[in-house]
């Protein structure tokens, strides 16, 4: 680990009058003692060189970058969350969940706390929050603090098996390490929206309420994921954890620095899975797909003539599958294996892009260009779909 102290100088500062006077009255020289509160950045490097996986050391270097977070809604009876975050910069610069900021109905919290390891508690700014990616940034003041930022790594290539570490706040007892696995890759989880999250990050290791917002870990202590749900009959761990994706994280961030919201581009359609046995079925001479079930009128589908097929047939046990319309296969070259793909494929474009689809309507294929939209902000509170 290389331990870089960078001092931030903030307040007084020594004002000195220039060489000549001018002949306007210059302000006085101060020459007391100026006070300065100064921060101290902890950077980590060198965890997983060797290939194991070191828990213990990966908690004592990084756990005293991961915060509780502590959020109300600043009235009598209001409740907020209780969560957990992680430092991404020297700056001040915190990433936690948007929920955690946010209470049951959805309305963002008005005071909001950030307590580190070393028992410091400090006001945070909420600088904005996407609910569609369940991601929310936050900034606090750095002078006279410690802080040690987390590196936010990628979610793109990541191996079913892999070790990992989620540290956070679990019923409020903070700096609480577990470890586990990767369980699985490329689900889709709940957003606070109508729309899903993709790409989610499964892990059995135990996440529970309080965790949300805190970083999943991997060897090298690079932060792929911030845990943000568990799936459960009891309402604790039950192994079955997700974790936002690494590289959603890193694209909400960057929005919400720039311009304190994200927007997401549209398609405006609703899709089935399209599989080799129903291809066959359909007539479709391809193996996988996102068959169109629904078309909204007027969105940028509807405008391209992307179409859902009117008739219905019953097939293997799933109902009102649509005969006679559009198979989407690929967009801008790249395979379409399914309607999550797709709807992921959608959400890494920029509203007002042109992308081009390869269809297929029966045996007919063809390329359709269409103008992305901006995607609708209809927020679904937790439970509420």
């Amino acid at each position: 680990m290389a331990a870089l102290a960078a001092a931030v100088a903030l307040g007084g500062c020594s004002l000195k009058s220039g060489g000549e006077n001018s002949g306007s009255e210059q302000p006085p020289v101060q020459t007391g003692p100026v006070s300065v509160k100064k921060t101290k950045v902890n950077v980590v490097e060198g965890l997983g060189r060797k290939g194991g996986f070191d828990a213990a050391g990966i908690y004592r270097r990084l756990a005293p970058g991961v915060v509780t977070v502590i959020a109300d809604v600043g009235k009598p009876g209001g409740r907020g969350g209780l969560g957990s975050g992680f430092v991404l910069d020297g700056q001040g610069y915190v990433a936690t969940n948007a929920h955690v900021v946010r209470d049951d109905n959805l309305k963002r919290s008005t005071n909001v706390y950030v307590d580190f390891a070393d028992g410091n508690r400090v006001p945070a700014t909420v600088v904005g929050d996407d609910l569609n990616a369940d991601v929310a940034l936050l900034k606090i003041a750095p002078a006279g603090l410690t802080l040690t930022p987390l590196h936010l790594g990628s979610s793109s290539n990541l191996v079913v098996g892999s070790p990992v570490a989620a540290i956070g706040s679990p019923f409020g007892q903070d700096q609480s390490l577990s470890v586990g696995v990767i369980s699985a890759t490329n689900r889709d989880i709940d957003s606070l929206t109508q729309f899903k999250i993709g790409n989610a990050i499964q892990t059995d290791a135990a996440i529970n309420h309080g965790n949300s917002g805190g970083p999943l870990l991997d060897a090298h202590g690079r932060v792929i994921g911030i845990n943000s749900q568990i799936e459960s009959t009891g309402g604790g761990g039950e192994g079955v954890g997700f974790a936002v994706p690494a590289d959603a994280v890193r694209r909400s961030i960057a929005q919400l620095r720039e311009h304190g919201h994200v927007d997401y581009a549209y398609l405006g359609v609703s899709a089935l899975e399209l599989y080799p046995q129903l291809a066959q079925r359909l007539g479709i001479p391809v193996d996988h797909g996102a068959l169109v079930a629904s078309v909204e009128g007027g969105g940028p589908a509807d405008d391209a003539g992307l179409q859902a097929g009117k008739g219905k047939i019953t097939f293997e046990g799933q109902e009102d599958i649509p005969t006679g319309g559009d198979a989407i296969v690929a967009m801008d070259g790249k395979p379409i294996h399914d309607s999550a793909d797709l709807t992921n494929a959608v959400a890494q474009k920029d509203a007002g892009q042109k992308v081009v689809f390869e269809v297929y309507r029966g045996k007919q294929r063809r390329n359709v260009t269409v103008t992305l939209g901006t995607r609708p902000d209809k927020p679904v509170p937790p439970g509420g779909k």
